[in-house]
Formats: C-alpha cells, structure tokens, sequence
C-alpha cells in the first residue's frame, strides 16, 4: 500500500492507493490511450490537412512528445504518487501554476475521453447500421435520430467505465489489457491486408512523391497539433505511479515502450491507408488524402472495407474502433479521477474528491464526478473541437511539467531519480518550443477551441483565489513554529542560525548592518524535520531552536537594534530560507561558513550553495576568524555591481563600528609593468566602486602591482582588520557561487572575510531555477593576471582587481 500521511483532528490517517499494476499492465494502459483517438478517430480528419504527409507528421509527433515524455519519466520515477503533472508542477512553482495544472490535466483527460466517448458512438452507430437494426429518424432534443443515438451510445459507455473504474485498479488494468492487445491484433490485420492492397494499387507510390505536402508544413503541424492527444498516453502512466509495483523502474519503461509500440503502428496504418485505397466513383477526381478528410472518424472503416476479404473488414474495423475507443475512455476516465482525487487530497479541489472507498480503495468521488465532465462536454461540443480543446490543455500542461522538470532538476538534485533527462536542459527546452508551435498551429485550426481552453483556465484561476487557495492554506500544518515581532522596520537583515556560534558571530555582523540602516535584524532557525515525521512532529524541536535566537537577542541588544524573530519547520533548509527571505522582503542575508565542508560536490556546504547559487536578496557570506575591533577594512574590487555592494557594505559598517568610522581602503591589482590604459581602466573600476557610497568620506584607494591576484590581495590585508569583496558577476547563461578568488581568500585570509553577492534578478533567477544548472563553485588553483582579473567580480573590461 502506498501511503501519505496526513493529520486530522490530531490522529494520523493513511489515504493512498493499493499497489497492484505491473510493467505490463501499465505500459497496456498506455498504449491503450495512444493508439485509441489518433487511428479510428484522426486519421481521416489529420489526412486531410497534411495529405500523405500524414507519415512524417505522426513520426514527427512520436518524436516531439519524447521530448517532454522524459521529462515524465525522470519525474514519474522520483515522485511515483498519483497526481501526475500536478503533483510536479506543485512541488516546482505552487500557488496557482500548481492548481491550474491539476486543473488542466483533470480537464484534459476529461475532454479526451468525451473525444473517446463519442467515437465509440459513431462506430456504434455504424455497426447498429450494418446489422439492419431500426435506426431512429425523428429529431430529438435538437438532436437529428443518429446523432441523438450516438450521444445515447456516448452516454451509455462513459456510465460503464465510471462504475469500472471504481471497482478497482486491478480490475480496470485487467479489462484494459484484453481491450488492448484485441485491438492491436485487429490493426495488425488491417497492415497487413493493407499491404496486399498496396501491391495491387498501381502507381502506389506516386501519391508519396508527386504532392507529398498538398498544404505545406502549415498541413503537417496543424495535423501534429490535432493527433498530438493520441500520444498522451505516458502522461496516464505518471498518473498511476502510487498504484504500480516498482515505479521507479517500471514507470520510466513503460512510457518508452508505450510510445515506441504506438508511433509504429500509426506509421504503419497512415501508410497503408493512404497508399492502398481506392476513392469512389463518386468523387471523380478526388485524391486519396482528401477523400479520407470527408470520410472524418469513419475513413479508416472504408479503408478496411476495402482491404479485408469477404467483405468482414468494416465490420472487424468497427469492433477494432470500438475496442480502441473503450480502452482509451478506460484509460482517461482511469488518470481524470486520480488527478482530482490528489486535488482533492491536497484541498485544491473539494474535500470528498480526496475520499477513498474503504472496501474498493478507489477514489469513489473523483470518479463519479470525472465520469460526469466527460459526459457533458461530449454533449456539448462537436467532435474536432473536442479533440482540439484536448490537444490544446495537454499542451499547456506539458509546457508546465517541462518547467517543473528543469526547476526540480536545479532545486533538488540529489533526488532519487529511476531516470534521468539525457543532454539537461536541452531536452525540455526543446520540448517547450515545439508545444509552443503547436498550439499557434491548433488556435489556426479551431479558435473554439482555445477559447475553451482559456475559458477554463480563467475561471479555475478565478476559483483558486476566491475559495481554494484560501483553504489550502487552512489545512496545510503551520511551518512556522514561533514568530515575534517588537517593531516593524523598512529595512530587514535575515541571520539564519543553526548554532550558539552562529548566533554570536554572525549575531553581531547582522546587527551592525542593520544599525547603519535603521532597520531591523530577523533571526531565523529552521527545524529540519526528518521524513520520517511529519510536519506536526516539529514542534518538538522548539525549544532547541529558541536557545539559538535567545543568544542572538542578546548581540542585537549591544546595538540597540530591534529583532524579528523566527523558528520555521522545513525538510528542506536551504528553501525554508529562501521562502523566508521572500515573504519577508528580506534586503539582506548573512550567512557563515566556517571554511569547510562536508558535502561532496559543494563549495561552502549545501546550504550555503543553494542559496548563494540563485539570492533571494542581497547575501553576505562571512568566514568569521574575529571582530574584536575593526579600525581599517580592506576592500578589492573590479568593475561590476557586486564589487559596489562590497563597498557599500563596507561603509556601512565602518559608520557603525566602536570608535568609528574605520578606514575603508579600495585596492585593485594590476600585473606588473602594467601598461597605461590598464592602470586607468583599473582606477575607473575604484571610481565606480564607490558609486552610491559618496556620503562616506573615509576612503582610502590604491592599485598594486602583482603577477597572483589572491596572493597580492592576502599580503596587502596582513594589515587589515576585515576584508569585504564582492563576487564573481555571472554570464546570463552560467552559474559561480562567488568565482574561485574570493573563495581562496575567504580560505587562507588570516582576517574574517565577507563575500558580498547582489540578489538574482526576474529574468536571472527564472534561468537559475529552469535551464542554468546548479554550480559547484569554481575549482581553480590560482590565477595570473591578465586572464584571472574578471574572475573577483563580472566579465568585466577591467583587467585589475
């Protein structure tokens, strides 16, 4: 049994789902939505606007959506719960991107299986013809007699797979799996009685060479666009995750073969039926391909009418087509309920969506009501806005899980991944550029649809902020432990403490910092709460946590400066921090390495590296060696914002210091014999240094002469009481903690020594969070002027330090 742990009225309660699905039954699942909608119920309607470019368009889609199906399978094997790309796109951005993408999927597959439902309608009604039974002639609700019979045909299936899937998962695989492999068998038929009608056709070949792309690559990607659902199938395999027997392997295999089987089949079936059938008399004229976009969702019934002996092909096609489409309703209806049930479970949707029947242990609610969306919408809407208004949520679903999967990628790292993403973050970008392309391409085809689409998207954003954002925060247990607030002011300091050390030292930097600029200093510990126990078990680790900010109190009190304090739970530390320093409008960060690390891998430590990587605000990072008494400060720098921060601050602190203000002395290296535009290039990056810092009268500059950067920086500071210096700037596309000088300094500096980074902008932190991947800090022996001189602080022109 899968379990998540959740507490109410102060007793645990299991809510999960059996695991009972094996390799096969879910890559049966899979292949059973792929190869449902795109054959019997595209083919004709995709042919006629690519024409016998229909092939390379179906390869082309089997291509693109292994782009984002990566994506699934790194996911689906680190997060193996039912939920899908909601769960994802939840853990990755919250807020509303995670509710509208639950919101979505549940809309998406819904829709899919109206598209399904109504397929199996139309070939109902076609096999109800075949066997001479009374059709209905009158009009009905608005409805002429076989339209009426086939949304009558429509009903009766959706009904059936509702009560089907609450029966069970087991129970649903089981029928999915002979549903499955039945219409394979049949298709495999229609290949190879389609060959045999292939050879008899003359001049077959001509029609995939003389007109291949009748409406251009316009025709392909709007049929990409509209047989794009057909290809969704992996998504409903990520959505079974808390019911499959060992998903961390299995769930990565299954959608590799689900999509491989499938982009074969429709291959082999669009090349046949494009190449061997033979237009009727009666439309004089009339290519292949077009006569199929007339014939709609039934074109591949007359194709087998054509190719099968006896006259039985038709008939086999139609029980085919009414297998494929039940299979595929079975799958939909299957993933729609279990996307809501983990809204529901989360308060995203209403609470019995996330109830479980304790006999079936199915989510009893999230079925009904899932069978129900599917029913209305087939009754609603026509059948190719149906299938675009799919095509369209799953695409925008997509786009977010392909987000998801790079900020996942970045924030946690070292998550336990069965798969993961070949070729980071090439793939999902791709991925993401391609459902960007497609979705211009089926607003083209049918703006209906889209309006649809953004009709639903609008209103659940209307109702996440109206009624379940404000529930979910209700229901969701309380991070923070303990928060007290004296005054309130307009410039805040965030000291994250995790010791009685931490508390003293870096206690009294933040302190002097905030002094300077009459604001406040937020003392921070956040209790880690192991797995094991859940978030309500953290209030033990309360008192542990206050001793920490008590000590701290006690250095801000020597300054006079008020203090916010703070004890947050969190299983991750450095996003505990990160959220805080965001919710607080923190201007600040102090953090303290004591020069080591135990993380393999980083350079301050993992803490300290996540959030240096992409600053939520300005940071501080100090390699405390002593403050007793600080006369003189020591201040290298380089063109570039970080190295003016490190100016500032040092201002700032020399106001404020006993006895002050101390000494600020600029420096910045030249190699020796430098030659003159150098030397001036190297005193323009002391000028603008000091930009923003021109009330502060105590400086001293000097460039000196040295052939090592750092060892021209550690010799100068011998005489000197603290050294602050900025970070290294990085490229838009490229990730330094602090660049490897100011590293090596804060290493073997004899002083306590403060690296200065400026926050990540929108833009920057977006790239940090998506496509940069995570640094580990520059790894370096040592640097000679010129080459080294960028590195201290932005690829800047000055070649100085």
């Amino acid at each position: 049994m899968a379990q998540n742990r959740s507490i109410e009225h102060g007793a645990d309660i299991d809510v999960g789902l059996s695991r009972d699905l094996k390799l096969f039954d879910i890559t049966m699942i899979g292949v059973g939505a792929m190869i449902g909608a795109g054959i019997f119920v595209l083919t004709g309607i995709a042919a006629g606007e690519a024409g016998p470019a229909l092939v390379m368009a179906f390869l082309l889609n089997g291509i693109v959506t292994s782009f984002t199906a990566m994506s699934y399978a790194e996911l689906g094997s680190a997060f193996p719960e039912a939920g899908g790309g909601y769960l994802w796109v939840k853990q990755a951005m919250g807020g509303l991107q995670g509710f509208l993408s639950g919101w979505m999927s549940w809309f998406a597959h819904a829709v899919a299986g109206s598209l399904y439902a109504l397929a199996f309608g139309t070939f109902a009604v076609e096999l109800w013809h075949l066997a001479g039974l009374p059709m209905i002639e009158t009009t009905v609700l608005h409805f002429a007699g076989p339209e009426f019979m086939r949304l009558l045909f429509m009903t009766f299936i959706a009904i059936l797979f509702t009560v089907i899937n609450y029966m069970g998962a087991s129970e649903t695989g089981s029928i999915g799996n002979i549903i499955t492999l039945a219409k394979v068998a049949i298709l495999a038929l229609f290949v190879v009685f389609g060959v045999i009608a292939l050879f008899h056709q003359e001049a077959w070949h001509y029609r995939f060479t003389d007109g291949f792309m009748p409406n251009g690559f316009v025709g392909v990607f709007t049929a990409m666009g509209l047989t794009f659902i057909a290809f969704e199938g992996y998504e409903i395999i990520a959505q079974s995750g808390e019911e499959v027997i060992d998903p961390k392997r299995n769930i990565p295999r299954a959608i590799f073969w689900a999509i491989g089987i499938s982009v074969i089949i429709y291959v082999l079936v669009a090349f046949t039926t494009i190449g061997a059938i033979t237009v009727p008399t009666e439309f004089p004229g009339m290519a292949a391909f077009e006569y199929l976009g007339i014939e709609k969702e039934t074109a591949i019934v007359r194709a087998a009418e054509q190719f099968f002996p006896l006259g039985v092909g038709g008939i086999l096609l139609l029980i085919s087509g009414l297998a494929s489409t039940m299979s595929a309703l079975n799958a939909t209806t299957y993933s729609s309920s279990r996307v809501s049930f983990a809204m529901g479970r989360d308060h995203n949707l209403p609470e019995f969506f996330g109830r479980i029947d304790p006999q079936r242990h199915t989510p009893v609610w999230a079925v009904v009501f899932s069978g129900v969306l599917i029913v209305i919408m087939a009754w609603a809407l026509p059948i190719e806005a149906v299938a675009a208004a799919a095509d369209l949520m799953f695409l925008f679903l997509f786009f977010q899980v392909n987000i998801s999967a790079m900020v996942l990628r970045n924030n946690k790292p070292d998550l336990d991944r069965g798969f993961r993403i070949p070729w980071f973050p090439v793939v999902p970008v791709i991925g993401l550029i391609t459902q960007v392309v497609l979705i211009v391409f089926l607003f083209r085809y049918d703006p209906r649809a889209f309006l649809t689409a953004i009709g639903w998207i609008v209103g659940g954003a209307l109702l996440y902020y109206t009624i379940f954002s404000r529930i979910e925060e209700l229901e969701a247990p309380s991070e923070i432990l303990l928060e007290e607030v004296l005054v309130s002011a307009d410039y805040s300091v965030l000291v994250p403490v995790s010791s009685m050390q931490e508390a003293e030292e870096l206690g009294k930097l933040g302190a002097l910092i905030a002094k300077d600029q009459q604001g406040e200093v937020m003392a921070l510990h956040i209790a880690r709460v192991p797995p094991q126990l859940t978030l309500a078990d953290g209030r033990y680790f309360l008192r542990e946590g206050r001793a920490f900010l008590e000590r701290l109190i006690q250095e801000a009190r020597l300054f006079e400066v008020p203090v916010h304090t703070m004890i947050r739970l969190g299983r991750d530390v450095p996003e505990a921090i990160r959220k805080t320093a965001i919710e607080n409008a923190g201007d600040m960060m102090v953090l303290g390495w004591p020069g080591y690390t135990a993380s393999a891998g980083r350079l301050f430590g993992n803490v300290i590296d996540t959030i240096v990587d992409n600053p939520p605000c300005d940071i501080a990072m100090v390699r405390y060696r002593g403050m007793d008494q600080i006369r003189s400060i020591l201040v290298p720098v380089s063109a570039g914002p970080n190295s003016r921060r490190a100016v500032r601050l040092a201002a700032s602190l020399a106001r404020v210091v006993e006895n002050g203000p101390a000494r600020v002395h600029i420096m910045s290296v030249v190699p020796h014999n430098a030659p003159q535009h150098i030397r001036v290039r190297a005193q323009q990056a002391i000028n603008v240094s000091q930009e923003g810092s021109r009330t502060f009268e105590n400086f001293t500059t000097e460039l000196v002469e040295g052939q090592r950067i750092d060892d021209a920086i550690l010799e100068t500071a011998k005489n000197y009481d603290l050294i602050v210096i900025g970070a290294t700037e990085e490229p838009l596309f490229r990730n330094r903690l602090t660049g490897s000088i100011p590293a090596r300094i804060a290493k073997n500096a004899e002083t306590t020594v403060i690296i200065v980074k400026r926050r990540s902008g929108v833009i920057r932190s977006m790239l940090r969070h998506t496509v940069v991947s995570p640094s580990t800090g520059a790894a370096s022996n040592g640097h000679t002027q010129p080459e080294a001189a960028a590195l201290i602080d932005e690829d800047a022109p000055s070649p100085g330090i």
